[in-house]
């Protein structure tokens, strides 16, 4: 107990250096500098990096706007801890994302209504349609937040998958030949084939054929495969059938079972890292940067800003070490849908502004500023000259320096300013040619591509990360049902289930993968999984099902 106490006495202390000042400049959000330009802070509860105070991007965008915003993320501590220290205390930045605190904070009367602002600003109110921003209305009726990432504007233009996968070095696939890979077990033969003939890098130093991202709400690298394996997009909690519309727990499945004893049977035999258990955030981007990793389950976003990158920074893209999605079924045969077209609103969280910020107008003016086509593309291409060119198309590209000082550490920390975490489009820029991101620009994207991996792309007949999956339609109008999941409280029957669940995964998902005797394993862990009561969660989640889908035919 005195352990817990002294824990959460130091989270406290951790938070309030963070945002040492923070208060003061709160409560007078949107102070003017010695050089006219209005300053606002913001806190995200991820990690992440802070730029240098003298960003070069940062300003221009500050002396075309009049504002600047400190960023300041997550250090030392969960998202949970971080949301709960900032309500304990009262006092707020201008600007959060609370991720799943969102609620709490909205529950703690710590966010301000945007209803009577939205209108005001045309970017904003583009931004989403009325029946988007209807699906973000809270239980008094009001909308709190925005959610950033959802948004393509124009014609989809999708090279990198974002998203969720089975992930492979290209230096694994041109070794083998570049063979036809479909399923779970066809995925580790290769991986324990690779390993078996090389054991090391060309230095030595030893390779790590599987690992597993399991910190925090991170853990999904570990348990939502199930659900993809089986044919299913990601609705992240459960499974939704689009025929019956009925949800499906992808915890129990027969698809589950034979992941997990696979998992287990690929530890015992040294394949799945030993320390996937126990390692940090940090801890697993340290070892994706190395090049050492073959292969893993996660989201793209939630490795390639920091670890491909290194990778690319070190010359290990040349050496294969890049990672590419491959479309894992658990059969052969069946159709994937690790990708969707289309954006995914994310509406359990957003940016928010506080009720310490004390120009909310102003804070709106810069979210709405940020929207600009001119803004977006100094956050997402840079400065033109410096950081692209412009053909005689109109269409824009960098050279092979420009692309190699974009992944450098301190470029990017000195000139880079993308305010990554306020409202920004995908898709297509409001010139019709250009992408809204560079990352989209498909000649762009396709110029910039290491060998190894332009040569695995040309052995499968794709031309983009994507093509190597496919492309499936988007789902129904219930997708995803995570972000109703993420907003679920001990107040419900099927929250307090979900909550305990959550709790039990965690606990015991590790414990099975490392089994000496699965089946014993995996029965212990059913036996606690269904003291959870996860009949009453399935329910909710039905009932949240046939909202949203009543709710899209009132707009049809």
């Amino acid at each position: 107990m005195k352990k817990k106490v002294v824990s959460a006495v130091l989270c406290a202390a951790m938070l309030s250096s963070m945002f040492a000042g923070c208060g003061k400049q709160a409560a007078s959000g949107g102070a003017v500098n010695k050089d006219g330009i209005k300053e606002f802070t913001a806190f995200f509860a991820v990690p992440g990096s802070e730029i240098n105070d003298d960003n070069e991007i940062q300003q221009i965008i500050a002396e075309k706007t009049g504002c600047k915003v400190k960023e300041t993320w997550l250090t030392g501590q969960t998202a949970e801890e971080a949301v709960g220290t900032l309500i304990a205390g009262g006092e707020y930045p201008d600007f959060v994302e609370a991720g799943n605190g969102s609620v709490q904070m909205y529950e703690a009367g710590a966010l301000v209504a945007l209803d009577d602002y939205i209108d005001k600003y045309p970017n904003i109110k583009e931004f989403f349609t009325e029946q988007e921003w209807d699906a973000l209305r809270q239980s008094d009726g009001h909308i709190y937040w925005i959610p950033q990432f959802s948004n393509i504007y124009g014609e989809e233009r999708s090279c990198t998958h974002n998203d969720e996968a089975f992930w492979i070095q290209a230096r694994v696939l041109e070794w083998a030949g570049y063979p036809k890979i479909e399923t779970m077990d066809e995925y580790f033969d290769l991986i324990e084939s690779y390993y078996e003939a090389n054991p090391t890098m060309e230095d030595g130093t030893a390779n790590i054929p599987y690992t597993i991202l399991c910190e925090d709400w991170r853990y999904f690298c570990l348990e939502n495969a199930p659900e993809f394996l089986d044919g299913y997009p990601n609705d992240g909690s459960v499974i939704v059938d689009p025929d019956t519309l009925k949800v499906i727990d992808y915890n129990t499945t027969d698809t589950a079972v034979k992941y997990f004893k696979k998992l287990n049977e690929e530890y015992h035999k040294g394949i799945v890292d030993p320390e996937s258990f126990t390692q940090t955030y940090d801890e697993y981007i340290a070892k994706i940067s190395s090049g050492r990793v073959l292969g893993m389950i996660d989201q793209w976003w939630d490795f390639a800003y920091t670890g491909e990158d290194a990778i690319k920074a070190a010359g290990l893209d040349e050496k294969g070490c890049q990672y590419v999605p491959l479309p894992i079924t658990i059969e052969k045969g069946m159709h994937n849908q690790w990708h969707n077209s289309g954006g995914v609103l994310n509406v359990s969280s957003g940016l928010a502004i506080t009720t310490s910020c004390k120009d909310v107008e102003g804070a709106l003016q810069f979210v709405n500023d940020l929207l600009d086509q001119d803004i977006h593309d100094l956050r997402f291409w840079g400065v033109e000259g410096q950081d692209y060119l412009v053909g005689d198309d109109g269409m824009y590209y960098r050279t092979p320096e420009m692309r190699k000082q974009a992944t450098d550490t301190a470029y990017k920390a000195s000139h880079t300013c993308s305010y990554s975490y306020f409202p920004q489009y995908s898709g297509t820029s409001r010139d019709g040619k250009n992408a809204m991101k560079s990352d989209g620009q498909e000649q762009e994207f396709f110029d910039g591509l290491s060998e190894p991996i332009k040569k695995c792309f040309d052995a499968y007949g794709a031309k983009t990360y994507v093509e190597m999956l496919g492309t499936s339609p988007a789902p129904g109008p219930w997708y995803p049902m995570y972000t109703y999941s993420s907003t679920m409280t001990t107040s419900t029957p099927g929250g307090t289930a979900w909550a305990k669940m959550t709790e039990i995964k965690h606990q015991y998902l590790p414990k099975v993968v490392m089994a000496d005797n699965f089946e014993q394993g995996w029965n212990e862990y059913m036996k606690v999984y269904e003291e959870c009561k996860p009949e009453d969660f399935i329910s909710e989640m039905q009932t949240e099902l046939e909202r949203r889908v009543a709710e899209a035919a009132k707009y049809e």
